[in-house]
């Protein structure tokens, strides 16, 4: 008499979530706003075309020089002082991002180690430190534009202000960033605190 066959072994709920755990990380990869709002995903859209739209124009002018240099001796004098210009604008959007995404270097170390009342209160604490020195930052690139935004520059005779309010308006846009990220996570904090309660 043969013996049954056993069924086969049911996939255990760790594995289970391992595999859903992939696959997230994997759709995150693909698209970093994955599962963001509407207004995020637009509000990062924007700085992302504003972000590859100048790393384009950089690569774009820093090839264009190099090959009229080098192959036709008859380098674009003016190609440096825009790269040079615009590096601030790349550097602006690339830190607004970064805020957005959460995807600022920082240690979480001891701060996971937090229970999570406590952490939510460092992290929001870390934000509004965030914020503040982006609001210095964007103090001082507002002294500075209005000193100095009118100077035109050597080559192309546009304003400088062009380019250096980058710092000011990208200053702004990150403290706005962080706020709004402090305020979700004090927001996130609270439900979970109520529902623990409940």
């Amino acid at each position: 008499m043969t013996q049954p066959e056993p069924p086969p072994p049911q996939a255990s709920s760790a594995t289970l979530a391992d595999q859903v755990g992939q696959v997230t990380q994997s759709m995150e990869l693909a698209d970093p706003d994955h599962g963001a709002p509407a207004i995020d995903r637009w509000v990062n859209r924007m700085a992302e075309v504003i972000g590859v739209t100048v790393l384009a124009t950089i690569v774009l002018l820093v090839f264009v020089n190099a090959v009229g240099r080098y192959l036709f001796a008859s380098p674009i004098i003016w190609a440096e002082e825009i790269v040079i210009s615009l590096i601030p604008w790349l550097a602006m959007s690339g830190v607004f991002l970064s805020v957005r995404r959460r995807a600022v270097i920082r240690l979480e170390y001891f701060t996971l180690r937090l229970p999570a009342a406590l952490r939510t209160g460092v992290e929001l604490f870390i934000a509004i430190v965030s914020a503040a020195t982006f609001v210095l930052l964007a103090f001082y690139s507002f002294q500075y534009v209005s000193l100095f935004g009118h100077d035109v520059t050597t080559y192309v005779q546009v304003p400088t202000g062009l380019f250096t309010s980058s710092m000011l308006i990208g200053a702004a846009a990150v403290v706005l960033a962080f706020l709004v990220n402090g305020y979700r996570e004090l927001k996130a904090s609270r439900a979970a605190i109520g529902a623990d309660r409940q």
